[in-house]
């Protein structure tokens, strides 16, 4: 039966959708804690498990086809159309859950992501803001290699 297939393509895609999740979490974990060094690695990971899903979404996608057909609805139904088109049975009540479950999941994936994104903007104004602050603070040398102050900055070149 396609319906089996359908369900567990479902429960493949929420196992991803959980994994997105503590992959998000713990780019927030390196965020939080300064740890910048190892955000390439996490954002790659997050970046495999969005490939994962997508292909997860597409397979999905056309399990959720052939129970439409099979079950005499339109072939591009979604999970809500095929939830409340269900022949009598526990079908219906599984795939609400699994749209239920798949909404929320979502949604607190959106918080994350959002949350993530406002960290990386914080931590690329403090950074201009550094680098900004050490530019303006430039010291330079005269020819005793002592600091010199803005008046007496000079540049000088050695014959050799």
């Amino acid at each position: 039966m396609a319906i089996h297939d359908l369900s567990a393509r479902l429960w493949e895609e929420r196992e991803l959708l959980d994994l997105l999740t503590f992959k998000l979490e713990e780019e927030q974990l390196l965020l939080t804690a300064g740890k910048t060094r190892w955000l390439p690695h996490a954002t790659r990971e997050v970046e495999q498990v969005l490939e994962r899903l997508a292909a997860s979404g597409l397979a999905r996608a056309v399990a959720a086809s052939g129970v439409a057909l099979e079950w005499g609805l339109p072939e591009e139904s979604t999970l809500r159309e095929l939830a409340g088109g269900a022949p009598e049975g526990p079908w219906g009540e599984i795939l609400s859950a699994h749209l239920a479950a798949m909404t929320d999941q979502t949604a607190l994936i959106r918080q994350l992501r959002d949350a993530n994104a406002q960290f990386l903007r914080a931590a690329a104004r403090s950074t201009q803001e550094t680098l900004a602050d050490a530019a303006a603070a430039g010291t330079t040398y005269d020819a005793k290699g002592r600091a010199a102050s803005d008046g007496e900055a000079r540049m000088f070149v050695r014959d050799f």
